[in-house]
């Protein structure tokens, strides 16, 4: 990683926050902004799980506290706060260590502080904070993992520290993300790289292994005997961000004859029996630092972008017998097979490892998403369907990384590169999960999509598995109605930056669609919006009178929950779809030729009431 590529990196990334500043739509303050662009792209990139930014400052018991964002993670035994230090200074400086100790402090005192009672304390009229303060507190015997993340413009070095049981009982790990790591995880996509085991360091020496694989291999595979009380360590570190490039989530012990249930069984009545048991783990790497020995014998010191693709089942389920069940995993060895694959070969091999080496629980075709034909030929759509006036084009990202390449490819003559940003400019790119939160939002499945980007997907591909046995191929027809969805998306999430809500501005977006398709029965004139690729200015007021009605209902039937942890169940969805709408005398173009073409089930008298109800 070079400093131009840094520098370049920031300054880009500084453009950005004042772009947004000047234009009205984001905070006037250019650290708030700075980490809401931040968190929003590492949620994307799956680096935190569903950030959320929340700027919350003060005293209590004249100690002071500082946080500007936060996670909750689904397990709940892990909390992530967010602190952030912005410069603004180009090109990047180094962070003096008291600026690092000062800002990990305050957001440490704030956990510190919650669990203590700070809810109690916060002005009444800053819910957000003190919702997060309270289930803190509410929390804190199940809280095991605490993550403090910093989010800097300047230079913090490429590291992350773990101190272990530092308050209360709770492990607390600090990552700190400066610019020369978010320039590594959301300039270059390595989101895998912060994943790190020291073996030699942590656990008193380097892993003993057998090297598998031959000379000729485009690969490094190692053979390995792993302790589970080690497994389940790196586990309680690291969560599930370990099976990001796995297949699967963690299914649960539903029932005693589900495999996990034997897993636990095995665990605890017969530990010494479990290497026998046990399919054992395959684990891909992005680096290692191996020693040899001598004799064939190998010692694996440390990895770095650990994931593990066969045996999550394994892995969570060892961790919860020692967390929930305080069960002794010393008499447990795991057996394990490490895949040190480098470069784009990375994915493919993910893919072909999980479907041929799995075989605790089935694994459909569709769990894999990059080269499913379903993305593939969506991306062809994106590459042949030239928009109304025939001078441009939507870009589908299937690949992540793959518009900065082509954008890069362009670059090497002025004439191309003017070509392609006219044709496809960055605000026409969409990827994966943006596909996924369109559609479902439309879908009405709004509490899907407040699990944030990367579960809302997996739960995408899967409905389109099951309504699909044998695949869907969309067409032409499907693509630009897709695409006015994505225009509509779009267009209520800049209503919703503009109002400037507090917070939980993505669930104000995703309801506020889904109350849309609720209201109409899902019929718009999806033609009219891909033709003008802009919804009327009558739907846009429309839809600006909604988005404060929607947030006060996510308050209000939240009640004491934190409406992050609401909007994600079903319980919130059915209690939003009760609302009802005002709607104009003149109903938006959109919705008004819908009406007149005697659209399918449409009713002019039901949309002439002063208000609908689904």
């Amino acid at each position: 990683m070079s400093d131009e590529a840094i520098e370049t990196f920031a300054r880009e990334l500084a453009a950005e926050v004042e772009e947004a500043i000047q234009s009205g739509d984001g905070s006037i303050y250019s650290e708030e902004e700075f980490t809401r662009i931040v968190l929003d792209r590492l949620g994307d990139e799956g680096a935190i799980e569903n950030p959320t930014l929340l700027w919350q400052e003060g005293n209590f018991a004249r100690t002071k506290y500082k946080i500007t964002g936060y996670s909750i993670p689904d397990d709940e035994e892990r909390l992530v706060l967010l602190t952030t230090i912005h410069t603004g200074e180009l090109p990047p400086r180094a962070l003096a260590r008291d600026e690092i100790l000062t800002a990990l402090q305050q957001a440490m005192k704030f956990y510190e502080c919650s669990c203590k009672g700070l809810h109690t304390k916060i002005e009444p009229s800053n819910t957000d904070a003190s919702e997060l303060a309270r289930h803190i507190h509410e929390a804190r015997e199940q809280i095991s993992v605490l993550r403090i993340v910093l989010l800097s413009d300047g230079l913090t070095g490429l590291r992350s520290i773990d101190l272990k049981k530092a308050f209360d009982g709770t492990r607390i790990i600090v990552d700190l993300f400066g610019i020369e790591r978010l320039q590594r995880i959301l300039g270059q996509g390595l989101r895998r790289d912060d994943i790190v085991v020291d073996f030699s360091g942590d656990f008193g020496g380097p892993l003993p292994s057998l090297k598998a694989s031959s000379g000729s291999a485009d690969y490094d595979a190692y053979l390995a005997s792993v302790p589970g009380a080690l497994l389940a360590d790196v586990y309680e570190k690291y969560g599930t961000r370990l099976l990001e490039l796995n297949v699967r989530a963690f299914l649960g012990l539903r029932g005693r004859k589900s495999v996990n249930a034997g897993l636990r069984a095995t665990i605890r009545d017969f530990p010494h029996r479990f290497l026998a048991y046990n399919n054992g783990i395959v684990a891909t790497v992005d680096a290692m630092e191996v020693e040899d020995h001598g004799n064939g014998q190998f010692g694996i010191k440390s990895v770095r972008g650990l994931q593990i693709v066969n045996g999550g089942q394994t892995t969570a389920s060892l961790h919860r017998a020692k967390r929930q069940d305080g069960a002794n995993l010393d008499a447990i060895s795991v057996p394990a097979k490490i895949i040190c694959v480098g470069g784009a070969e990375l994915d493919e091999m993910v893919a072909a490892v999980s479907k041929s080496a799995n075989s605790q629980n089935t694994v459909q075709p569709a769990d894999f998403s990059a080269n499913d034909p379903f993305h593939v030929v969506v991306e062809k759509l994106a590459n042949n369907t030239w928009l109304p006036d025939g001078k441009g084009r939507w870009f589908y990202e299937r690949a992540r990384g793959s518009y900065g390449a082509a954008e890069l490819k362009a670059s090497f003559a002025a004439a191309q590169k003017r070509r392609f940003a006219q044709e496809t400019p960055k605000d026409r790119r969409f990827s994966k999960t943006d596909l996924a939160k369109c559609l479902n939002a439309w879908e009405g499945q709004a509490h899907q999509v407040s699990f944030g980007n990367q579960k809302n997907f997996q739960f995408f591909m899967q409905t389109l598995k099951d309504e699909h046995p044998d695949g869907f191929e969309p067409d032409t027809a499907w693509y630009k109605s897709f695409i006015a969805k994505a225009i509509l998306f779009r267009t209520v999430q800049s209503i919703v930056k503009a109002k400037k809500f507090a917070a939980f501005q993505a669930n104000i977006v995703a309801y506020t669609i889904a109350c849309l398709s609720w209201v109409t029965g899902g019929r718009i004139d999806f033609d009219m919006v891909w033709t003008r690729q802009a919804i009327s200015p009558e739907l846009h007021k429309l839809l600006e009178s909604w988005v404060g009605k929607i947030d006060k209902a996510l308050r209000r039937t939240a009640g004491n929950r934190m409406v992050s942890e609401w909007a994600k169940k079903e319980e919130c969805r059915d209690a939003l779809r009760e609302l009802s709408f005002e709607l104009p005398e003149k109903l938006p173009a959109e919705l008004a030729h819908q009406e007149t073409a005697g659209g399918r089930g449409s009713s002019r008298s039901k949309a002439r009431n002063d208000e609908l109800r689904l």
